[in-house]
């Protein structure tokens, strides 16, 4: 199934044509910024597949076989900017820095903040053209919502 995404992706695909692209390009991202310390937890894992499932309302099993796949294909590394686009076209600026908090969330979800998933982090902000104050917002949200006070 992934796969079959991968190449719609590659494609050109557009959300308009197929609505499985818009999830795909999220998880991909969610991926790159659990392996930018070159592991993934448990916990990590967790929190992936927990927010495909709220942000796209996707069923157990749907998920499972895109972290299945995804975790097979990771080492094709086709880079982000695709998916990026994929997102920018599709997705408003406040769903933008919705994914922008999962994303600090997913890094903060081990209790450590490893300096390579900032750097991804940042990266993929700036390609979803999220401000960086609304960078840093989504950083302090994320933290908020962890640690269960205001920051």
């Amino acid at each position: 199934m992934l796969r079959e995404l991968l190449n719609r992706l590659k494609s050109g695909t557009t959300p308009e044509q197929d609505a499985n692209v818009v999830p795909l390009a999220a998880a991909t991202l969610l991926f790159e910024v659990a392996w930018a310390d070159h592991q993934i937890g448990q916990q990590e894992l967790a929190h992936i597949r927990s927010a495909l499932i709220d942000q796209f309302a996707l069923d157990g099993a749907t998920v499972d076989e895109i972290v299945k796949e995804s975790r097979a294909h990771h080492e094709q590394s086709v880079g982000i900017y695709r998916f990026t686009r994929t997102l920018t076209e599709a997705w408003d600026e406040p769903a933008r820095f919705d994914l922008v908090v999962q994303l600090w969330r997913l890094a903060l979800s081990d209790d450590e903040l490893h300096k390579f998933e900032e750097h991804t982090i940042r990266k993929i902000a700036e390609l979803l053209y999220v401000s960086h104050p609304r960078f840093i917002e989504a950083k302090l949200k994320a933290k908020r919502d962890a640690s269960g006070h205001p920051v």
